[in-house]
């Protein structure tokens, strides 16, 4: 089986419309999002079937309606891990997304 390059994709969400790709690419730029990601303490989620469709969407373009509740799941969760987000499950813990240098190399993120 062939192995498929790194790849990794940012979302931009304003809680306006719907969220935006705002950077991809595969390789060196995918460490280099995953790198600003981490400085930024943006949460990093590793789903590679997600990032498969996410990565045919243009730069600048926003996610289809389709992508919506998977999307909206995922930003829950961040915003959860970064204490921007109170509901329910606030007494839950959640774990902590992988460090860049805990990253299995060759994946999608």
């Amino acid at each position: 089986m062939k192995r498929l390059p790194k790849f990794a994709i940012a979302l931009e969400y304003d809680g306006k419309q719907a969220p935006q790709v705002t950077a991809k690419g595969h390789d060196e730029i995918a460490n280099q999002i995953l790198k600003l990601a981490q400085e930024a303490d943006v949460p990093i989620h590793l789903d590679k079937d997600l990032a498969l469709v996410l990565d045919q969407i243009d730069l600048g373009e926003h996610i289809p309606e389709a992508l919506y509740a998977v999307i909206a799941e995922i930003l829950t969760f961040a915003y959860r891990l970064s204490g921007k987000h109170k509901d329910f499950m606030d007494d839950i813990k959640p774990q902590a997304p992988p460090r860049l240098e805990q990253l299995p190399p060759d994946e999608f993120y």
